[in-house]
């Protein structure tokens, strides 16, 4: 039997032959025995490997399990309860007599399971097993069935944790691919939505999907999402941000270029315009490329609330967005450069308040940022009956004892805090994060050059988004590039019978998503 090493460029060939550490190359024998001490040597005698052995007519079999990943109830009733009710001593009676292959035979007509395969490979034998699939030996091949009989303890479909639902579907993905993969299904009753596996990171061995629509996705981006993954070599995946930072645009920025949630129905919905979601088994966070920067300040409530409510949520983010951008800065800008563009009232207000303040307004601003910062990551890693108390606490109490203190001005304080709040509004969580770097970069400007640095920092922070890309896709689009058709979904949201298009950043070949029109107020003319 011809065999090849495992090499590190070629990881993804299943061959019949492994190579152990110590250079021994493990293959598949004929003898049984061989076979049982080849497996728990490779899987260090570990006492969860379950491995039952019997006689089969004239013939020995055995099974392989691992405890805790296979459904043992299924393995009693479905694999071992058939195979041992036959007669010992003349199997035969229940398969043709010209069938002579046992497994053959065995697949064909004994096993009432659903996934059966067959496989020669030494080391998919291995990532069966401890992947909860149960192993079918026989005495005299070479071969071997793998039976699948998956059944771990898993987490029960709840309610999303990081995004919380206010109208909509209240259930949101697990840490099973499987499950993940149904839950979007049963969605999207499309014989288009197709799917497709690959097997990344050569120790873990993990599972990770695409599902797109055919005939809605562009094909090229399709390609170019199969061949980042298809690229990866690494040890192990155990996150989705494992693989999103292994796929993206190879830019240094900090904003994300790949979305990510834990709601069925966001994903259900961007694979209806045409994107590609990424499952990652083990994670119930779910990917989704190609992303817009617009995409991160919208919502699933936005489209199941009436458009008027929605657009005016919509522009209420947005607004927020620029003062948690630029909040402090423009604070210290005009309060140290710019004090003419304040009435008079307000600056003899602001200017008796900073009576005794030993820090300039940039050091006051940066002192109470951090200790903000510094509050909202403890009341993250607190526990949760005590997290929110201590975050809400500390900051009353900090804020307080520096104005009492004469650290920080009554003003600064207020402008630190809309600022904060401001920033919570943006549903997304690694965006926001990027707006909070972003603001002390914005806040070292207007300390060193006014409202001049502040204005030169955004049309950098404008020119650098322009140049982003999300798998080819503007990450400005619909505005650089401007695609006027595409607008009705970014800044307001028109109502769904106006929505008759997808984006045409997106989908090219079936653009047409709605043909309906709204209901006539008119009264309809009787027929005489």
């Amino acid at each position: 039997m011809k065999t090849k090493s495992f090499t590190k460029t070629k990881r993804s060939q299943m061959t019949k032959a492994k190579k152990t550490n110590t250079g021994e190359i493990l293959v598949l024998k004929t003898e049984l025995q061989d076979n049982i001490q080849q497996i728990t040597k490779s899987l260090g005698n570990s006492p969860d490997i379950i491995v039952r052995k019997w006689i089969f007519g004239k013939d020995d079999v055995a099974i392989i399990y691992t405890s805790g990943l296979a459904d043992a109830k299924l393995v009693n009733q479905f694999i071992m309860e058939p195979l041992m009710s036959l007669n010992e001593n003349n199997p035969s009676q229940t398969m043709p007599s010209e069938n002579k292959d046992l497994l053959d035979g065995i697949k064909k007509l004994l096993l009432p399971i659903g996934g059966i395969r067959e496989t020669e490979s030494f080391d998919t034998l291995l990532t069966a097993i401890l992947s909860g699939d149960t192993v079918l030996l026989c005495q005299g091949y070479d071969r071997c069935l793998l039976l699948t009989s998956k059944g771990w303890e898993q987490r029960a479909i709840e309610e999303p944790t990081t995004h919380t639902v206010i109208r909509g579907p209240k259930e949101g993905f697990t840490e099973n691919i499987a499950t993940n993969i149904s839950l979007v299904r049963r969605k999207i009753k499309d014989p288009n939505l197709w799917l497709e596996n690959f097997q990344v990171g050569c120790v873990t061995k993990t599972s990770v999907s695409i599902m797109y629509i055919n005939g809605i996705v562009k094909e090229e981006v399709v390609k170019e999402v199969r061949e980042r993954i298809s690229r990866i070599e690494i040890d192990g995946i155990l996150e989705s941000g494992y693989i999103e930072e292994l796929i993206q645009d190879k830019t240094f920025t900090l904003f994300p270029t790949i979305y990510n949630t834990e709601r069925p129905d966001v994903i259900a919905a961007g694979i209806l315009e045409g994107r590609i979601a990424i499952l990652i088994d083990g994670t119930p966070f779910v990917l989704m490329v190609p992303a817009i920067i617009t995409q991160f300040f919208q919502t699933a409530e936005d489209y199941y609330q009436r458009a008027d409510i929605s657009t005016l949520l919509r522009i209420l983010r947005f607004i927020a967005l620029f003062i948690s951008l630029l909040g402090p800065a423009l604070y210290i800008a005009i309060t140290t450069f710019h004090q003419d563009m304040l009435p008079p009232q307000l600056l003899i207000s602001l200017s008796s308040q900073r009576e005794g303040i030993p820090f300039p307004a940039f050091i006051e601003a940066l002192l109470m940022e951090f200790t903000f910062e510094l509050l909202r990551e403890a009341g993250t890693r607190l526990p949760r009956t005590v997290g929110q108390a201590i975050s809400i606490v500390g900051a009353l109490v900090i804020g307080q004892a520096a104005i009492q203190a004469g650290i920080v001005s009554p003003a600064m304080v207020i402008v630190v805090s809309i600022t904060a709040i401001a920033s919570f509004t943006v549903p997304s969580y690694n965006m926001a994060i990027a707006f909070r770097i972003l603001r002390f970069g914005m806040m070292i400007l207007a300390a060193s050059f006014g409202l001049f640095g502040v204005m030169a920092g955004f049309i950098w922070l404008i020119q650098h988004l322009c140049h982003l890309r999300s798998f080819a896709v503007p990450y400005l689009s619909p505005f650089a590039p401007n695609i006027p058709k595409d607008k009705k979904d970014i800044l307001v949201r028109v109502p769904w019978w106006k929505m008759t298009t997808r984006p045409k950043i997106l989908s090219e070949e079936n653009v047409i998503r709605e043909n309906s029109s709204p209901v006539s107020e008119e009264e309809p003319e009787e027929s005489g």
